[in-house]
Parts: C-alpha cells; structure tokens; sequence
C-alpha cells in the first residue's frame, strides 16, 4: 500500500489533522484568555502598563529623561514590550500542558500541540497590546514611528522563538521538578528591560550579554531609534542560535516524555 492509499485509509492527511486540533485549541485557548474571568482581557494591558509606569515614575523621580540616548519613555515602553513578548510566551507555554490535561483523552491532540498554540495566541495578544501602548504613547507626542522596521520584526520574532523553546522546556521539566517554573521571575532583572546593560560593570556585563534576551531587546529599541546607544556586542544571530537550540531541545523533550505528560 502507498503513501496515499495510507493516509485515504486514515481518512485525513495527518498535517489536515493537526490543523483542525490547532484550530480547535485556539478557539478554546481564546475564550479562556479573553473571557475566563471578570476583564480578564483588561488585564492583558494593565500588567505592562502598570510596569511601565511605575518604572516611568522612578526614572523621572531621579531626573533621568533620556536612556541610551533615546526618550526614556520610548526605552521603557519598547524594552517591557520586548520583555512581555517573551515573558508571556513562556509563562503560558509552561502551564499549556497542565491546563489542558483532560484533552488528552482524544488521540489527536498531543501536548506540544498545546504548547504551540497557547505561544501562537500570546504572540499575536502582546503584538496588540503593543500597538495600543504605542498609540497611546503617540498621542502624548512621543515618535513611535520604528525607523528600522524590519529589525523590530525580527527581534520581536526571535524573542517569540525563544518564549516557546522555553515554554516546550519547562512544560515538561515542571513536570519532573516544580521549581523550574519559579526562574522566569529572575530574567527581567537580567534581561536590559528595566536596567541599560552598559551601565553594569566588568565582569559582570560580559556574563549578562550572554543572556539573548539582552540583544533581543537592545535590537527592538535599536529598530526605534538607530541613535540609540545599544551594546556594542548586539547580535542577533545570537539571539536565535539560542532560540532553536531551545527549540529543537524542547521538541526532543515533548517527543521523548509524551506519553508521561499525557498521563501524569
């Protein structure tokens, strides 16, 4: 028998399967997000713009009106954004498998499937959420017109890449240790989101510029501002050479412990 009269046998062509499943789990992943609690969709703006307020209200408390050479609005708003983008990705990438456990029961949905799907929704709700806080920012009279637009989109990209290689991860390793999930909590401090990198001394600067997320973010506030003071080491090759080792990581581990997740 054929390649074709195997999958007429099956009755759909697995990748037709697999779209239906994502489909269907976008749907659902959608009302739950958007609807599963009071304003639940209020809250989606809220938490990055109370971050970047409060952090606003520090710099401008000490008198520092420009970071890096740009308006230090524009820096907070990009860099939380940037920092959100990946953040969110892998927060709800981490819990996809446990929320939607009572799924596996049918035989098409697997849990990567899971994964990649609650990646794909927060992907596109921070993209939203970002154009309306720049809107925002515009009718306060900032420039939030990026002057490289296609550096934003690829590091916006690779900073979702990076989200769902560490939300393949540790959806599985939170699965074996539970304190795994606790380490996103520390990236923002390492990250360049609230902090300028070049402000931190030798040697401790060359440990965190290893970090991808530091040339993710430095390269969108660069795509807004080409005046912009970013790192000297600002690489974005790097940036996903992390993002698929993480990937491909995360896919080898989804494969190899299925049938433990789907019954755990």
């Amino acid at each position: 028998m054929d390649a074709t009269d195997s999958v007429g046998a099956a009755g759909r062509h697995p990748l037709r399967v697999t779209l239906s499943v994502w489909y269907a789990l976008l749907l659902r992943e959608s009302l739950t997000r958007l609807f599963s609690r009071r304003a639940a969709w209020a809250w989606l703006m809220a938490e990055p713009l109370f971050h970047i307020a409060y952090m606003l209200a520090i710099f401008t408390g000490i008198r520092a009106y420009k970071m890096g050479g740009v308006d230090v609005a524009i820096w907070l708003i990009t860099g939380m954004c940037a920092f959100f983008m990946f953040r969110r990705v892998a927060s709800q990438g981490q819990n996809a498998i446990s929320a939607n456990q009572a799924l596996f029961s049918y035989r098409q949905v697997l849990p990567v499937d899971t994964v990649i799907v609650r990646a794909l929704l927060e992907g596109v709700l921070m993209l939203l959420v970002t154009c309306v806080l720049l809107a925002g920012a515009a009718l306060f009279g900032h420039d939030v017109v990026p002057d490289e637009p296609l550096l934003v989109i690829g590091a916006a990209f690779g900073l979702w890449l990076i989200g769902l290689g560490w939300g393949l991860i540790t959806s599985v390793l939170c699965g074996l240790v539970a304190e795994v999930g606790n380490l996103i909590g520390f990236l923002m401090l390492l990250s360049g989101a609230i902090m300028p990198i070049n402000s931190i001394p030798q040697p401790y600067r060359d440990y965190l510029i290893l970090n991808p997320l530091v040339h993710g973010i430095d390269a969108v506030r660069l795509g807004f501002a080409p005046y912009y003071h970013a790192i000297p080491e600002l690489s974005l090759p790097l940036l996903y050479a992390w993002a698929l080792g993480m990937l491909a990581l995360g896919l080898i581990l989804q494969v190899h412990y299925r049938e433990r997740l789907m019954h755990q």
